[in-house]
C-alpha cells in the first residue's frame, strides 16, 4: 500500500487568519508565501499514515516552476519532513493536474488525498481508494468513487477504515 496526498489546499492551507480564502501562496511574495500556514492537524495526521504506510507516502502536486520553489520552501521553512516524517525524495511535481493519475500508476499509489475532484476522476481505475479532500464549492456526485473528507482527522479515519482488515490499519492509533 502506498500513499499519495496532494499539498495546496490539502497540506497547506488558503485560509488567511481571518479565515477566508487567502491566496498569497501562489500571487504573493515568497515571505508570503512562507507565513501560510498549514491545514489545521495536517502535520500530525499524515506523520501518523507515514507510520502506518510504513513510509510509504509520497507528496504529489500540480504546479509551475514558482509555486515548485515556494513549495519545496515552505516545506522547509515549517520543517513538515522532520515533523511528519515524510522522505525529502518523495516529493514529485508535474505541470498538469492529469499527469498525477501517471505518477500514481508509476509509483503503485493505492490511496490518494486530493482537494480536486477532476484529479480524482483522472485517478479511477488507477487508485483504489481515492479520498476529495476539504469543503468543496460544487455539490459532490453521489456515485463518484471517491470518499469526502472535511478536514485531517476525517481523512485520517477514512483511510484508515480503507485499510484490509488486519493490515497496516493496526499500526494507527
Amino acid at each position: 500500500m502506498n500513499l499519495g496526498i496532494d499539498i495546496g489546499r490539502v497540506i497547506i492551507s488558503n485560509l488567511g487568519a481571518d479565515g477566508r480564502e487567502d491566496t498569497s501562496f501562489i500571487g504573493g511574495s515568497m515571505q508570503d508565501a512562507l507565513a501560510t500556514p498549514p491545514m489545521p492537524g495536517a502535520f500530525e495526521a499524515i506523520g501518523e499514515l507515514v507510520r502506518a504506510f510504513d513510509q510509504r507516502v509520497w507528496l504529489i502536486s500540480k504546479c509551475g516552476p514558482s509555486v515548485q520553489q515556494k513549495t519545496r520552501r515552505w516545506l522547509d521553512h515549517t520543517g513538515f519532513f522532520e515533523a511528519t516524517g515524510v522522505r525529502r525524495d518523495r516529493l514529485v511535481f508535474c505541470l498538469e493536474r492529469p499527469q498525477k493519475a501517471v505518477h500514481c500508476a508509476r509509483l503503485g499509489i493505492t490511496h490518494f488525498i486530493d482537494d480536486r475532484l477532476d484529479v480524482l476522476e483522472a485517478m479511477r481505475g488507477t487508485v483504489p481508494h481515492l479520498f476529495l479532500f476539504g469543503p468543496q464549492r460544487r455539490p459532490i456526485p453521489g456515485a463518484g468513487g471517491f470518499t469526502p473528507v472535511r478536514d485531517w482527522p476525517t481523512a485520517l479515519a477514512a483511510v484508515h477504515q480503507s485499510f484490509p482488515h488486519g493490515s497496516a490499519a493496526k499500526k494507527l492509533p
